[in-house]
């Protein structure tokens, strides 16, 4: 196996093969893994969600006069399913998250804010910052499983999180630290390399989008497409933040830009019936 593609499943993951050495060309082919890797976690998030529709089957459509059982099933089955994700990350990119939101927040110096953020404890902005990603995660989500959608959503969120991740590491964009992973991984990634992942990722969105054997439609493509610009968007503007406020870019603030674009690609999949 490639020590890039086995740094990548080590780090990324918890799957318990020997770690790689993680040197500069290491790291920036994990980088380059990373969105594969991604794909492969959210199919397994993916399959819960299924296995969890079949078990707790419940009503399929959207009730307005309502009685709270009918949208526990979708719910259950979105929580289940981002708590799979979660555990088989080890919460890197929420821990990352967590740790940006504290130091972005902490208006302080970009020195200091890097300290806050290399501090262990998580802050209690970052903290609740935190509990509303889930709890918005989970909503949104459920909202697509309930249009049976959720798991086009779920995975092509998850890989747009990764995409979002290699943009960040580009050339011009700088590293905050001269350790710690965002040294490693800054200024490393080719653009034409990102461009060809973003353009892959477009052709699944849209093909899944179109062809989703439940509810494949124009309307599906046009909205799996517009999740997957969106989100990058947003996360092209959050990094653009960073690296005014901190210098550059950490490990830390690449697990936020992954969490904050899988955000805003489930916000944007919930928007809009077909």
């Amino acid at each position: 196996m490639p020590d890039g593609l086995r740094l990548a499943i080590t780090l990324f993951t918890v799957a318990p093969l020997r770690a790689a050495r993680a040197d500069r060309m290491t790291a920036r082919q994990a980088m380059l893994w990373s969105p594969l890797v991604g794909a492969v976690v959210a199919g397994i998030a993916a399959a819960v969600v299924y296995v969890a529709r079949k078990v707790f089957p419940g009503p399929d459509v959207w009730v307005h006069a309502v009685r709270t059982e009918l949208f526990i099933p979708p719910l259950l089955a979105s929580a289940l399913a981002l708590i799979t994700l979660a555990l088989l990350t080890r919460g890197l990119h929420l821990d990352g998250f967590a740790d940006t939101v504290d130091g972005l927040a902490s208006h302080k110096p970009a020195p200091e804010a890097l300290a806050v953020m290399s501090d262990g404890p998580i802050g209690a902005l970052g903290a609740v910052a935190l509990m509303l990603l889930l709890l918005t995660d989970t909503l949104t989500l459920s909202t697509s499983v309930i249009d049976h959608h959720g798991t086009q959503s779920l995975v092509m969120a998850v890989v747009t999180g990764r995409v979002a991740m290699l943009w960040a590491c580009v050339p011009g964009v700088p590293a905050a630290k001269e350790s710690g992973m965002g040294a490693l991984v800054a200024g490393s990634v080719p653009r034409v390399t990102a461009a060809a992942w973003t353009i892959v990722l477009l052709a699944g969105a849209w093909s899944y989008g179109l062809f989703d054997s439940e509810v494949g439609s124009v309307h599906g493509a046009v909205r799996a497409v517009g999740a997957v610009v969106i989100a990058l968007l947003v996360a092209w503007a959050v990094r653009a933040h960073a690296v005014r406020r901190l210098g550059g870019v950490t490990g830390d603030v690449l697990g936020a830009l992954c969490e904050i674009a899988v955000f805003a690609s489930l916000l944007v999949s919930a928007a809009g019936r077909p």
